[in-house]
């Protein structure tokens, strides 16, 4: 009997959360499934005619006939890596100076972390009104001296990719604040008393005892903010749409473009797959290269 009562105890946990994991993986399950399903399918619901199964031939057409498809990836790429790594200093940078004890920190904190609780087309709403070439900031600096009278940036292909940047930087260089700060703070304050007996000066220190503490930190946010980034669609459609010329056309806008305004929900969803998989071969990567969690 007393064997009986100890496996149930065993397994009680395992019961009373299997109905949440149930649910979470047919939430997870149903819709890959149903897009892996239809990436192998030619489906146009403005020309059915032509609906039937498709095999690899969306994939085909995306690998060898489809440059848009290459250049929107290689932009995710592009946009991924320079907005997770200057987020990531910025980021830092800012959870490093509100960390100190200063008169108005309470206020500092308020201001860095504000972006982060504005909406995505909210932040874009501000950006495009400081961004206007009529009424925006380069307008103003214009009626001082500095610039050209209706400067568009994000019109102008050589300044549509910076002038975006800026705009998601606003937006994400507090969630690596917030979420450094919260770890920052977790440091004991013997080791820097114990490396300042050592010695070691400031930098030192920073380097000795600040960056192995915040690694899986650093690991974590920066592969979740990748992740959120290559996704991004909101504040890129709603500033440039994509243009001038393509310029600025993620791989989620492209499947956007394709499945909602052409309706082609078949080729859109390969090309999500084709996402998801890059996306999945990079996380694996990224956490394996990082030995994230190991102490060594």
């Amino acid at each position: 009997m007393t064997a009986v009562l100890r496996r149930r105890r065993q397994w009680a946990p395992y019961a009373l959360i299997l109905p949440t994991v149930a649910v979470l993986v047919a939430f997870l399950l149903y819709p890959i499934s149903s897009v892996v399903y239809y990436s192998l399918r030619n489906y146009n619901v403005t020309q059915p005619w032509k609906n039937g199964f498709a095999g690899l031939d969306n994939f085909r057409r995306m690998l060898t006939d489809d440059p848009l498809f290459w250049q929107s990836l290689l932009f995710s790429a592009k946009w991924v890596v320079v907005q997770v790594g200057l987020q990531l200093l910025l980021g830092l940078a800012l959870a490093l100076i509100v960390n100190e004890t200063f008169i108005g920190r309470g206020v500092a904190r308020s201001l860095v972390f504000s972006p982060w609780a504005v909406s995505g087309v909210l932040t874009t709403g501000i950006w495009i009104l400081l961004y206007n070439p009529s009424t925006g900031v380069f307008q103003e600096l214009a009626n001082l001296g500095v610039g050209d009278h209706g400067t568009s940036v994000l019109g102008d292909p050589a300044t549509v990719f910076p002038a975006t940047v800026v705009a998601e930087l606003w937006r994400g260089v507090p969630f690596f604040a917030i979420l450094l700060l919260a770890d920052l703070q977790t440091i004991p304050k013997d080791l820097y008393e114990a490396a300042a007996v050592d010695g070691a000066n400031r930098w030192r220190r920073f380097l000795s005892v600040t960056l192995p503490h915040l690694r899986d930190a650093i690991v974590l946010s920066t592969l979740l903010r990748a992740v959120w980034e290559f996704n991004n669609v909101d504040l890129i459609y709603t500033l440039t749409g994509g243009g001038p010329a393509n310029q600025t056309t993620t791989l989620p806008l492209y499947v956007a473009r394709k499945a909602v305004d052409s309706h082609d929900f078949g080729y859109g969803s390969a090309l999500t797959v084709a996402g998801f998989v890059v996306l999945l071969f990079f996380s694996i990567l990224y956490l394996r290269l990082s030995k994230f969690g190991s102490r060594s």
